[in-house]
């Protein structure tokens, strides 16, 4: 009855997450669907100077052919040019001012004993400087419409009274100040430098800019501004099939496609585009599914990781929709190679590739020019994955991004000399958004120790840091079990050799082999590589409770690494490194001293599980031969080909490899390389 219940309790737990799977799915693709933008796609692909290799187009309707953004800036400045600054006349000011330097005048003068005609003669001087200035107008030059350092027209007015001027024949307050003091030198008689002084803050504008109303008058200028440059009339042929796209072919296809827009958005059904959108992207994402399902089941069945990668594609194709939804300037200003690289990083190159290729079709619906753009990010991401293949370092991550550079610069220059047909009049500027998105694919470092940390994944940088040799649990096995540690090197130098040689993850061998046998610690000199004289603590205890002392180093090197932060994809390592085998000297000696006593050989057996990938296989190979080597009296060719295929037969017949996925051809390599390094080691000549 309770194994009744505990099959029906597994049961619903599977059903259970398959539904939680099919929900993501679902989730996801509603998400990326109502983010997008709902337009209708336009039929043609458009691109200057490329043979339309279409049918004839025939216009369906009339339409205005638009004006080029050039047209229509230097439309706007020549409306601009023509209109002139409005500036308003404030007649109050001269009268203020004059008032205001007398009795600027008088505070000077106070208790001074000064005749009256010189006091006459300085007020009728200053007031009538004062008059000739301000009856000409002062005003402050705008700089926008100076040109040359000329003057411009403008219209002054007066009680709404308009009247045309030029600024060349109006005073600022610097020319007229210099208009004063060439003729107060015309007068010796005064003192130039005090009248100055006083005149200097009484000039003020009495002519002022009116930005206001100007800008109004402006605006009315841009608006009475015709968008358009002809019609195309219904039934008039707009590009003949083997005709090349020149400009202005080009200018009413891109008007065309504009017209057929807003048709579609008056005319069409906003419902049915969600819906036909809404296909699209859910045959995107079951493709995605049905690969995982046939390829990475181990992913497929994890529901975390689904979750991580419907994430990062959500993510991207929401972005995506923002950045036109805000018009931004150039749709390749987004990193869309971040993709490839996390998923990379996280999970394998096959899945990468095939992400983004997904993440780059769908987009390819809503941006520009969908062939060029499709071209440039394939390619881009495809090189983003090859260039981090194997990562060992983390400046990998630059000499990707300068390679992703380069990618881009040499499909910009083809693409553009196809459509050009020269080097002259290559826009440059057009490459920036592309170094921008290289820059910003820099980010997906921070992000994977994000998605590592959230999810709890463990990527290649943090095999690589778990593989140095100054990490906490490394360096106390370093001093704590020197012999067990120096093992350890030569196990991982020989299992990363084979890995690489027959196909697997050589970081995760490698963090896998250097911690497999980190529960020595515990009692490091109960294991021969740290026995440094003749004493041996077997000697004194049973064989039982030997055997029980050597595999306990795998439940104690499994609590260590879970204490110390290991990520579980390590442990299982040392898990496996033993898998269920016998510790046999122990085994064999029992039986040979207490022949009469029944035995449990579980005593004698590690508890398992045997290894279940290619990685943890080839390290228990590696284990066993590296100390079984060690025991080796006078290590020879022969000797030591023997060694490695004795326990490579013996692993066999045990069944230890079972579930490894190890074939007899990668066994071969995986011999071949273990004997080769092994003679390399103990120094043994090979004989030819």
């Amino acid at each position: 009855m309770a194994k009744f219940s505990t099959s029906r309790q597994k049961a619903a737990l599977r059903k259970y997450a398959r539904n939680i799977k099919y929900l993501m799915v679902l989730v996801c693709t509603i998400v990326i669907v109502f983010t997008l933008p709902k337009q209708v796609k336009f039929s043609y692909e458009i691109e200057k100077g490329r043979i339309w290799n279409q049918k004839d187009l025939v216009s369906p309707y009339n339409f205005a052919v638009l004006k080029t953004p050039k047209e229509l800036e230097v439309d706007k400045m020549v409306a601009l040019t023509n209109v002139k600054p409005v500036y308003q006349l404030n007649a109050d000011i001269a009268q203020q001012q004059i008032a205001g330097f007398k009795a600027d005048l008088d505070i000077k003068w106070h208790g001074a004993n000064i005749s009256d005609d010189k006091k006459a003669k300085y007020i009728a001087t200053g007031v009538g400087l004062l008059n000739t200035v301000y009856n000409k107008g002062v005003l402050t030059l705008i700089s926008k419409y100076v040109h040359n350092g000329q003057g411009y027209n403008i219209n002054v007015l007066d009680k709404n009274i308009g009247t045309e001027k030029n600024t060349a024949e109006l005073f600022t307050r610097e020319t007229a100040l210099q208009f004063c003091g060439t003729e107060l030198s015309l007068q010796p008689d005064l003192d130039k430098a005090f009248l100055l002084d006083l005149l200097q803050t009484r000039i003020q504008n009495n002519i002022v800019y009116d930005d206001r109303l100007t800008l109004n008058i402006e605006n009315d200028a841009l608006s009475d501004l015709s968008l358009s440059n002809g019609m195309v009339q219904k039934g008039e042929v707009i590009v003949t099939k083997g005709s090349v796209v020149n400009d202005d072919v080009y200018q009413k296809l891109q008007s065309y496609k504009k017209a057929f827009e807003d048709n579609a958005r008056i005319k069409g059904s906003p419902k049915l585009v969600l819906a036909g959108q809404f296909v699209l992207v859910a045959i995107a994402i079951v493709l995605l599914m049905v690969f995982l399902y046939l390829f990475r089941r181990d992913i497929y069945d994890d529901n975390r990781l689904v979750g991580v990668i419907l994430l990062v594609i959500t993510a991207m194709l929401f972005t995506l929709s923002m950045a036109i939804k805000f018009e931004l300037p150039n749709m390749y200003y987004i990193p869309y190679c971040i993709v490839p690289i996390i998923i990379r990083i996280l999970f394998d190159t096959r899945l990468a590739l095939n992400i983004h290729m997904l993440v780059v079709l769908m987009a390819g619906f809503f941006v520009p020019n969908s062939f060029e753009f499709a071209y440039f990010e394939i390619t881009a991401g495809m090189v983003s994955i090859y260039s981090i293949k194997y990562l060992a370092r983390r400046e990998q991550f630059l000499i990707s991004a300068l390679i992703i550079m380069i990618t881009y610069f040499m499909a910009f220059l083809g693409i553009s000399l196809i459509k050009e047909g020269t080097l002259v009049d290559l826009d440059w500027v057009g490459f920036v958004p592309f170094i921008v998105s290289v820059l910003l694919t820099l980010l997906a470092y921070p992000l994977i120790y994000l998605f590592e940390r959230i999810f709890s994944i463990t990527s290649d940088i943090t095999l690589i840091e778990l593989t140095n040799t100054n990490a906490p649990l490394l360096r106390e096995m370093a001093f704590t079990a020197p012999g067990t540690f120096q093992h350890s090197l030569q196990v991982a130098n020989l299992a990363e050799n084979a890995i690489y040689a027959i196909g697997g993850n050589a970081l995760l061998v490698r963090a896998g082999a250097l911690y497999h046998d980190i529960g020595k610690m515990d009692n490091p000199l109960f294991f021969i590589e740290n026995q440094n004289s003749v004493f041996n603590p077997h000697d004194k205890l049973p064989y039982e409770e030997s055997a029980q002392v050597i595999i306990r180093h795998v439940s104690r090197g499994i609590e260590m690494a879970q204490k110390g932060g290991i990520p579980d994809i390590v442990i299982d390592f040392i898990r496996t490194h033993h898998g269920n085998t016998r510790v046999d000297y122990f085994y064999q000696s029992f039986l040979k001293n207490f022949p009469e006593k029944i035995v449990d050989e579980n005593t004698f057996r590690y508890p398992g599980p045997i290894p279940f990938s290619k990685e943890t296989g080839v390290l228990m190979l590696a284990d066993s031969i590296e100390a079984a080597s060690r025991s080796l009296k006078q290590p020879d060719e022969p000797s030591i080909n023997n060694l490695v295929d004795r326990i490579v037969k013996y692993k066999l017949d045990q069944g230890q490899l079972n579930d490894s996925d190890i074939t007899l051809k990668d066994l071969e390599t995986i011999k071949t390389i273990f004997k080769r390094m092994l003679m390399s080691i103990y120094h043994v000549r090979i004989n030819y």
